[in-house]
């Protein structure tokens, strides 16, 4: 990949806590969430499987492996469900649970400076030509 950049993308208290915002930036259509401790994730709102706007599926939790007639709920706030066939997501590291290991969203990586929010690692050559990754 090619040379990247800090974008900015709002105030951080343009962002409700724990709901997914769909912001666009340098050609691509990210799901941003902004965590109570006011940590962000940034993930792609395109699905890997079949191209589902990923970030209008459902995001909070997912139900774990466990015994038999035990019902485990867990990962709150870090899973983002498709809308379409209900992949899930992890919102950190963009990787799919629990199906096809090899399945995984991009991520971008968000700081924060003088109450501003910025995606960081957008590549600038896709930034140019509007392309999404």
């Amino acid at each position: 990949m090619g040379p990247t950049t800090d974008t900015p993308i709002g105030e951080i208290e343009a962002f409700s806590i724990g709901k997914m915002h769909i912001v666009q930036a340098g050609g691509f259509e990210i799901g941003v969430v902004r965590h109570d401790d006011n940590s962000f994730h940034a993930i792609r709102n395109r699905c890997p499987h079949k191209g589902a706007p990923l970030c209008q599926g459902s995001f909070g939790g997912t139900m774990l492996p466990s015994a038999p007639s035990e019902l485990h709920y867990g990962l709150e706030q870090t899973v983002v469900r498709c809308p379409w066939h209900g992949y899930e997501f992890d919102l950190a590291t963009g990787q799919g649970l629990f199906s096809n290991e090899n399945m995984r969203v991009r991520t971008f990586p968000v700081t924060v400076r003088d109450g501003i929010a910025y995606l960081t690692g957008l590549p600038t050559q896709a930034r140019q030509r509007g392309e999404a990754a």
